[in-house]
């Protein structure tokens, strides 16, 4: 599924009435009917609707749906939130159609009468077609009255386009929001939509088509909503007479005392997710609490100093462990110090596998993040969470997740990567800017290990011959999905990384044999 931001939303809206000649009116008579069109869906073909409106042309949306669900001899309620005077264009044409008796006006705040709460209390259904996605400032005043008397009703919500006090692109909550329980937005989901926390308010959410030229709608600029549509089809079917050497051997370097769980499920976990073969590399003197915790992952000792901590006296051995490898996975438990940190950074400069880096790998680049322009390999995966891309970027969380999409393409653009932005709804982006948002996965994935399992999985699609994209892509996807089927069967509460690691194969299954 396409998303695009309010911007884009925006221009094709214009081109519709500007260039194709197709009247305002016409497309909001369109998104009052596709929303009418859902209200007898989902309540049925009689009942009471309280439209609660704005001055703009969401309430003109909402005007439609007033006057054809009088037609369809529903009880109707509409309140305005402005003066009669504020309301113009085709929202004012849409207002002078619905019956004057069914219209209460409430422009100042405290103006919503009891006999306005007492019709919000009663409603089958109450549509919120207030704010839109055009807004970008806090609610105040009558409006955020309304929004708290809507979401206190505990009656069903129907919003257009999106629900008020949600930035469309963005996905904030500006102020207070309504909780919908079904959205109803035209011509393409919005990115306010998907992300968090907007998704959360959003309800389901339904796409419908107003009539924007096809043309028009194919050439929007947007992203990819990960879904099993999506990435099923980039699922290599495995030849009958393959063998192990045909799906790739990965090398792993990580773990340090304390942190060999990371080193294991990142290594597991590439052999979960389909590779040939999987060397370990890990501090010698860790090599044989390794070799207890995995079974079909190879092990090589690095030189350690007897520390438990690999620096760049093992750069050498290294450099041996490359040949016949075709990826690379760097970072899960390898530490921060400053002997393990110059490693790294000699790695990124010094190797041209593809590689992923995670977790410690990750902190060693923002000790140096100019690292990044002097790296070797032409294919580098960055697998950060929120507080690893501060780190990255030297700014804080709530500034990185404010806009993760823009954050995310940015940075891969800048440094020539391609960057998985871990979370709740996980952004994808490459260094020509592309971007995707992944649909998968669930709240019991916020433990620890998880973005080991991760790493694991992604280097095990590059070294099986997946391009860097469909790597990131379909990992992403496929570990929220395993994950997904952990859900299904045990709950979101309790869920360990180990139990999504066992699951990789089902879920392979899953999106093979899926219809």
């Amino acid at each position: 599924m396409k998303v695009v931001t309010v911007h884009t939303m925006q221009e094709l809206d214009a081109q519709a009435i500007d260039e194709f000649g197709i009247p305002g009116l016409k497309l909001m008579e369109k998104a009052g009917q596709s929303c009418v069109d859902t209200i007898i869906a989902e309540f049925g073909p009689r009942g009471r609707a309280v439209i609660i409106a704005g001055k703009g042309n969401n309430g003109g949306d909402g005007y439609v749906i007033a006057r054809l669900l009088c037609q369809a001899e529903w009880s109707v309620f509409i309140c305005v939130l402005a003066e009669r005077s504020l309301i113009s264009g085709d929202a004012a044409i849409n207002l002078d159609r619905v019956p004057r008796e069914s219209v209460a006006y409430c422009p100042q705040e405290g103006q919503l009468s009891a006999g306005c709460r007492d019709e919000i209390s009663r409603a089958d259904v109450i549509v919120d077609a207030m704010l839109g996605t055009g807004l970008s400032n806090d609610v105040s005043g009558v409006y955020r009255e309304a929004i708290e008397v809507i979401n206190a009703s505990g009656r069903p919500v129907l919003a257009v386009d999106i629900p008020s006090g949600i930035h469309g692109t963005t996905g904030r909550v500006l102020g207070d929001a309504v909780r919908a329980t079904v959205t109803v937005t035209f011509a393409f989901a919005k990115l306010g939509h998907v992300l968090y926390p907007g998704a959360e308010y959003t309800g389901r959410l339904i796409v419908a088509d107003i009539g924007i030229p096809a043309d028009l709608m194919e050439a929007a600029h947007g992203y990819d909503l990960l879904n099993a549509e999506i990435i099923r089809p980039l699922l290599h079917r495995r030849d009958r007479q393959a063998h192990k050497g045909d799906f790739g051997h990965c090398l792993v370097i990580a773990g340090s005392p304390g942190k060999t769980g990371a080193a294991s499920l990142c290594a597991n976990s590439a052999v979960r997710a389909g590779s040939g073969l999987v060397t370990l590399a890990v501090a010698e003197s860790l090599h044989g609490i390794l070799e207890t915790k995995t079974t079909e992952v190879m092990t090589v000792p690095l030189p350690d100093s007897n520390s438990g901590f690999v620096t760049s006296n093992a750069f050498p051995t290294i450099e041996k462990l490359l040949n016949g490898k075709d990826a690379l996975a760097l970072g899960p438990g390898l530490d921060r110090r400053p002997g393990t940190t110059a490693l790294v950074q000699t790695i990124v400069e010094s190797i041209a596998l593809p590689m992923v880096i995670d977790a410690d790998g990750l902190n060693a680049l923002a000790d140096d993040i100019t690292i990044l322009r002097r790296k070797k390999s032409a294919t580098i995966i960055l697998t950060p969470h929120p507080g690893e891309m501060a780190r990255l970027l030297g700014t804080s969380i709530p500034d990185v997740e404010a806009v993760r999409i823009l954050v995310a393409q940015e940075f891969a653009r800048n440094f020539g990567v391609y960057l998985v932005l871990k979370g709740s709804r996980t952004i994808i982006a490459s260094p020509a800017g592309t971007a995707a948002i992944n649909s998968s996965g669930n709240p019991g994935m916020a433990s620890g290990g998880m973005g080991d399992v991760l790493t694991g999985i992604i280097v095990s699609l590059l070294g099986q011959g997946y391009s860097a994209w469909d790597a990131c892509c379909l990992g992403v996807f496929i570990h929220g999905y395993a994950a997904d089927l952990v859900a299904k069967e045990k709950g979101e509460i309790g869920i360990c990384a180990t139990d999504v690691q066992e699951k990789l194969p089902y879920a392979y299954k899953g999106l093979m044999t899926e219809d």
